[in-house]
C-alpha cells in the first residue's frame, strides 16, 4: 500500500515512527467488531481519486487506498456498488482502515507480522532467480524467498517470471526478526482460482454448449480449458467418424465448440465432446441411403465375422464375411479385403433404431454377374460352333444314305 494522505481523523497512522501495535490499540478498546487481519465482505459506496469507501454493515464506513485497485492497463478496477473482500488493519475515531494486500513503505513494513499471522496478501517485486526459487523484495526493503513450487498452480505452473515483476504473495514462514521469510504466490492464485470457479460454476451445467481452447493433446484425447476449468475430450468424442491421429484434427491453442458431458466438481474432473455439437448423420439415414442404392465406402475395421465399411463420418455398415468369398469359403475377411481399401457397396438392409447397415459388395457382384454372362455367351458360341463343324464333316443322314445308293457297284 503506497503512502497517501489519509481521511480526516486518521492522519499520522502511516508515520514511520508510529508503532503498529500502538496504532492498533489506539481507541481499539471500544472496537470489538474486527480483529487485525480479519477478512470482511463489503459494498463499495464511493470511489474517489485517493480512497475507496466501503459499507460493511455498521454505522461507520471503512476505506481502502484506491491504488490497491488500480490496474496500469485498465485504470481503477472498482466502481460504486461493487462487492469486495478486504482485510481489516486498524481503526481510529470510528474510521476503519482495510486493505486488499499489504504494499510497500513504512506502513507495509509495520504490517508484516499481521500479514503473516492473518494470511493477508502482500505485494512483492521479483529481484532475481536464485537456487530453488526467486528472491522477492517486500514492504520496501525486506527480502523474502519464493520456492519454485510455490510460484504457480497446477493449471498455471508459472515456474518462470521476469525480474522486476510485481506479484502478490502470502507469508508462509517467518522468524521473529523477519530475516528469513518464505513466500507463496501459489496460495494466492489458488484462492483467486477458487473464487473464479465458484462464480463460473453458477453459469454452466451439463448439456450446455461452450467454447474452449485446446491446451494439450494425448493419445487418449485432448485437454481443453473452458473458463477456469480444464477437462478432457476423449478420442471417441472428437468427431463423428473414427479418429486415429488427434493432431490431424486438433492443435494446441485451437478454439473449439464443445458440449459439456460431465462436471465432477468434487473430483475436479470435467469431460467434453465435439462430436455432440455436430449434426447426427443417422438423421434421415433412409432418405440418403435407401435399400438397394449403391455407394462408395472405405474399409475401416476388420473382424472375424466381416468388414466394417465407412460411408461417411459416423455411418459405418457391415459387409458380412459370407458376402466376401464370392462363392468360396474364407476364414477371415483379410483374405479378400484390407483396411483403407475403397470399395463399392450396396445397401442391403437398414435398422435406424439400432444404427446398423447391412451391406453387399456391389462391384464384386457386378463382376461376378458379368463373368457369368460372358461364360454363358462363350458356352452358347461354343455349342453353335460345334454344331456347325459337325454339319460340315458328316452331312445329314439323308445325304449319307443318298451317297451310298448312288455309289457304283463293283465287280464280284
Amino acid at each position: 500500500m503506497t503512502a497517501e494522505k489519509l481521511p480526516a481523523g486518521f492522519e499520522g497512522s502511516q508515520d514511520e515512527e508510529d508503532d503498529f501495535e500502538t496504532l492498533l490499540n489506539r481507541n481499539f478498546s471500544a472496537l470489538e467488531r474486527f480483529a487485525p487481519g480479519e477478512k470482511v465482505r463489503a459494498n463499495v459506496v464511493k470511489v474517489t481519486d485517493e480512497w475507496v469507501f466501503i459499507d460493511f454493515g455498521g454505522k461507520s464506513e471503512g476505506f481502502i487506498p484506491v491504488s490497491e485497485f488500480i490496474d496500469d492497463e485498465r485504470g481503477s478496477g472498482v466502481a460504486d456498488g461493487d462487492v469486495v473482500e478486504v482485510y481489516f488493519l486498524s481503526a481510529r475515531d470510528n474510521e476503519y482502515l482495510f486493505t486488499t494486500r499489504i504494499g510497500k513503505g513504512a506502513a507495509g513494513h509495520s504490517h508484516i507480522q499481521t500479514a503473516f499471522e492473518s494470511g493477508i496478501p502482500i505485494e512483492g517485486r521479483v529481484e532475481a532467480e536464485t537456487k530453488g526459487g526467486y528472491q522477492i523484495r517486500i514492504a520496501g526493503n525486506i527480502r523474502g524467498f519464493c520456492p519454485y513450487s510455490q510460484l504457480g498452480t497446477g493449471l498455471d505452473p508459472g515456474t518462470l517470471v521476469e525480474p522486476g515483476s510485481l506479484l502478490t504473495f502470502r507469508i508462509v514462514e517467518m522468524d521473529e526478526d523477519a530475516r528469513n521469510i518464505v513466500l507463496s504466490r501459489r496460495s494466492v492464485l489458488e484462492e483467486e482460482l477458487k473464487k473464479e470457479m465458484d462464480s463460473f460454476r453458477e453459469t454452466i451445467a451439463e448439456g450446455m454448449t461452450v467454447r474452449g481452447t485446446v491446451t494439450s493433446i494425448r493419445e487418449f484425447g485432448a485437454f481443453i480449458r473452458v473458463g477456469p476449468i480444464e477437462g478432457l475430450i476423449p478420442i471417441s468424442e472428437i468427431g463423428r467418424g473414427r479418429t486415429d491421429v488427434i493432431e490431424e484434427v486438433l492443435s494446441v491453442g485451437q478454439e473449439v465448440e464443445v458440449k459439456i458431458m460431465s462436471l465432477d466438481w468434487n473430483a475436479g474432473r470435467f469431460s467434453f465432446s465435439i462430436k455432440e455439437t455436430m449434426p447426427d448423420p443417422w438423421d434421415d439415414i433412409e432418405g440418403r441411403y435407401p435399400e438397394g442404392s449403391v455407394h462408395m465406402g472405405k474399409v475401416v475395421r476388420l473382424a472375424g465375422f466381416g468388414a466394417f465399411v465407412s460411408l461417411e463420418p459416423g455411418v459405418d455398415g457391415l459387409l458380412h464375411i459370407s458376402r466376401l468369398g464370392r462363392g468360396k469359403r474364407i476364414n477371415h475377411p483379410r483374405e479378400v479385403v484390407s483396411e483403407g481399401m475403397e470399395m463399392e457397396v450396396r445397401i442391403d438392409r437398414i435398422d435406424p433404431d439400432r444404427r446398423r447397415l447391412g451391406l453387399a459388395w456391389a462391384s464384386a457382384e457386378r463382376e461376378d454377374a458379368e463373368t457369368e454372362r460372358r461364360s454363358l455367351e462363350e458356352i452358347s458360341a461354343y455349342r453353335e460352333k460345334t454344331a456347325a463343324d459337325a454339319k460340315g464333316s458328316f452331312g445329314t443322314l439323308g445325304d449319307i444314305l443318298s451317297g451310298s445308293m448312288n455309289r457304283p457297284r463293283g465287280r464280284r
